[in-house]
């Protein structure tokens, strides 16, 4: 079953331009259009934008502290998931682990300011667990591997597949993503999480209180915002987000660039 692309763009702020665009650009291949002080990363079929807002002057955000805990990249299959998997780990890339969440098989990595940057694929609907939906189980890192000796970039179609956040309260996030976006909450199972998805989907948004109430100083580096695209009925907007990220809601995609 294939779902609605629903996570269109996320932007970040970022101290070190040269070190996120040797990760981002040269590592997984990101095409970019620079206008500076803003760069427009994306792969080759367009699925997602990341906007890079360099600022050199910006304190760099805590880990962990609220804010973005992860984004997640969502690949094609098994074999491009090996590939790209292949390519960081021969890079030297920050390797944080592996996780076999019944939905989906997950990499997980961080950037060089600490963001996190997950890398999945997604089994077919029909074997996700039917209760709870979501687990954490090791992940066969050899098994992985073996789908493909060649260190690969990202496939074109790769897309946003979800975000996850690190937040303060989790009734605030409960009231923002579900009672005003209309998402349906997923997974209430997971200690200190909660998750929420349109259209039947795992997740689009993953919120937990792990970083307790600590913050970033003002102007820090991380996550600016991110666009959605809702279902109908879901009235579009700009909101601040719980973690105070910019949410723009879109009913309609935006015109090709």
């Amino acid at each position: 079953m294939a779902f609605p692309r629903r996570l269109l763009s996320l932007s970040l702020r970022v101290k070190d331009l040269e070190a996120a665009l040797f990760f981002y650009r040269d590592l997984l291949d990101l095409k970019v259009e620079a206008d500076p002080p803003r760069y427009r990363l994306f792969p080759e079929g367009r699925g997602f934008l990341l906007e890079l807002l360099h600022d050199p002057e910006a304190p760099l955000r805590p880990y962990p502290s609220l804010g973005l805990y992860h984004f997640a990249l969502l690949l094609p299959h098994r074999k491009a998931l090996a590939g790209v998997f292949r390519r960081l780990l021969e890079a030297g890339a920050h390797f944080e682990g592996a996780a076999d969440h019944g939905v989906s098989e997950a990499l997980y990595f961080r950037d060089p300011e600490g963001n996190g940057l997950e890398l999945y694929r997604d089994r077919p609907k029909e074997a996700w667990p039917k209760g709870p939906l979501m687990f954490t189980a090791p992940l066969n890192l050899e098994k992985l591997l073996a789908e493909n000796p060649d260190p690969t970039p990202l496939p074109p179609e790769t897309l946003l597949g979800h975000l996850h956040l690190h937040v303060e309260d989790l009734a605030a996030a409960e009231a923002f993503f579900s009672g005003k976006l209309g998402m349906e909450v997923t997974l209430r199972t997971y200690p200190g999480a909660l998750f929420f998805a349109w259209d039947g989907y795992h997740h689009h948004v993953g919120a937990n209180t792990w970083a307790g109430r600590r913050k970033a100083p003002p102007g820090a580096t991380g996550l600016l915002g991110y666009t959605l695209l809702a279902p109908p009925g879901v009235p579009p907007g700009e909101h601040p987000d719980p973690t105070g990220a910019l949410a723009r809601v879109l009913t309609e995609p935006p015109p090709s660039p």
